[in-house]
């Protein structure tokens, strides 16, 4: 499977065709609990030393091969698969942190993790230092020692800046830690940030990869590289025995899986967010033709970009196609010069007409989704971002103006017809 290509992996990573059923397709396994052979069989299972399923929030087998397919699509040795991006997330950087602990971000981020950043962590004593900028160096003066980890979004949510993550690694490693990528808007099909020096990747599955809108669902995979033993003080969670676990040694035990395994066994084992089978079903169904929506994603915003760019209603657009784009080559980089269907514009007019280009949207859904096959918008300043005091709107890259747009893999004419009546609208000061 790591020989195989992408659009391979995406079909039939993880599955080999069920023994009894001979079923093509991945089952639905819609059980709460698992027979044990004896007593004997049980205790090896709950002893970890015996592979199999125990109960459904901890393993099952659907989730297992969706599990599996996304490692492989990203390149790593292991996936714990929640119920939600969010959940996905917080147990990623609880996996690394506690009390007295830091964890350094870059400020472009999608709303709700700043909120978890700014507000929920540090109620548990986890501090969280934002940059004043996604530069290596401007990460690299708040790193002390007592950081775990560096953060970033591989692209910005709704920034669209795109973080240099071959130079957020060097610097993550030159202090001992990892760096954790949310990799959810440019999925593994534009960019795998293992193969530059990234250590743990986060998703919401929710988005591109489930593709269709319906199914909730988060994924934290571990390239298997970060070297804990060298920083065995630093990460001692890792290398020394975990007392709620039987005294386990991760890094014995799992050797190049200890981050992923101890963030199953002690996170969803104890704190749930159980993704439940039908859902990992259907997202399994969803990542089946995420690289052929790609394809159309990328083709489709590129012809929307450059209608608003062309268009003397709108005031900017902010997407990466354009070569004068302050990170055009970094997408030549990571993308592959393949910009990404986020992308974000603001109506001449400010706020006021913002808004009313919006809710004049009838073709375009209006909601906080992305990487949907429908195309999507939001006013983030309104939505998910309305926490934020207007400072920090503007360092996390959010404008009042601002739509954000996920682009779809509608006929990109009828898209754009619909972006044409709701910028007359706007431009008109009514609404529809």
């Amino acid at each position: 499977m790591a020989r195989m290509r992408r659009e391979t992996i995406a079909i039939h990573g993880g599955y080999k065709t069920d023994p009894t059923t001979k079923s093509a397709v991945v089952p639905i396994y819609q059980t709460a609990a698992y027979e044990f052979d004896s007593a004997e069989h049980g205790a090896a299972l709950f002893n970890l030393e015996a592979e199999g399923f125990r109960y459904t929030r901890i393993n099952n087998p659907t989730t297992d091969v969706l599990e599996k397919r996304v490692a492989a699509l990203e390149g790593g040795v292991g996936a714990l698969c929640v119920g939600s991006g969010q959940a996905a997330l917080h147990f990623s950087v609880l996996n690394l942190t506690s009390q007295g602990d830091n964890l350094v971000s870059v400020p472009q981020l999608y709303g709700t993790t700043h909120t978890l950043f700014a507000h929920i962590l540090p109620r548990f004593g986890i501090e969280v230092r934002f940059a004043q900028s996604d530069k290596p160096e401007d990460i690299e003066r708040l790193i002390n020692s007592s950081t775990k980890g560096v953060f970033c979004e591989s692209v910005g949510n709704p920034a669209g800046n795109i973080c240099d993550i071959e130079a957020l690694a060097v610097v993550a490693h030159r202090h001992g830690v990892p760096l954790l990528v949310d990799n959810t808007v440019a999925t593994p099909i534009l960019l795998r940030p293992f193969e530059y020096g990234a250590d743990v990747v986060i998703h919401s599955l929710t988005k591109f990869l489930g593709g269709h809108g319906t199914t909730m669902g988060g994924a934290v995979i571990d390239s298997g590289r970060f070297p804990w033993r060298e920083h065995a003080e630093r990460f001692a969670v890792f290398t020394q025995p975990d007392r709620s676990y039987h005294d386990m040694i991760y890094v014995d035990h799992y050797g190049a899986s200890a981050y992923i395994e101890r963030c199953r066994s002690v996170f969803q084992r104890t704190m749930g967010s159980v993704l439940s089978p039908l859902s990992s079903f259907l997202l399994l169904q969803g990542i089946e033709t995420v690289a052929l929506r790609i394809e159309r994603h990328v083709e489709n915003a590129q012809r929307v970009a450059q209608f608003l760019r062309d268009d003397a209603r709108v005031q900017w657009v902010n997407y990466v196609g354009f070569a004068d784009n302050p990170y055009h080559a970094l997408a030549q980089k990571y993308l592959g010069g393949r910009a990404c269907s986020l992308l974000t514009f603001g109506v001449r007019g400010g706020f006021s007409a913002g808004t009313r280009c919006f809710d004049a949207l009838k073709l375009v859904k209006r909601l906080v989704n992305l990487g949907d096959a429908r195309s999507l918008a939001c006013h983030p300043a309104s939505t998910t971002h309305r926490q934020m005091s207007p400072a920090e709107q503007e360092k996390a890259g959010v404008k009042p103006e601002m739509i954000r747009l996920s682009i779809g893999i509608e006929h990109s004419d009828d898209i754009i017809a619909d972006l044409d009546q709701a910028l007359a609208a706007a431009e008109a000061g009514g609404h529809p």
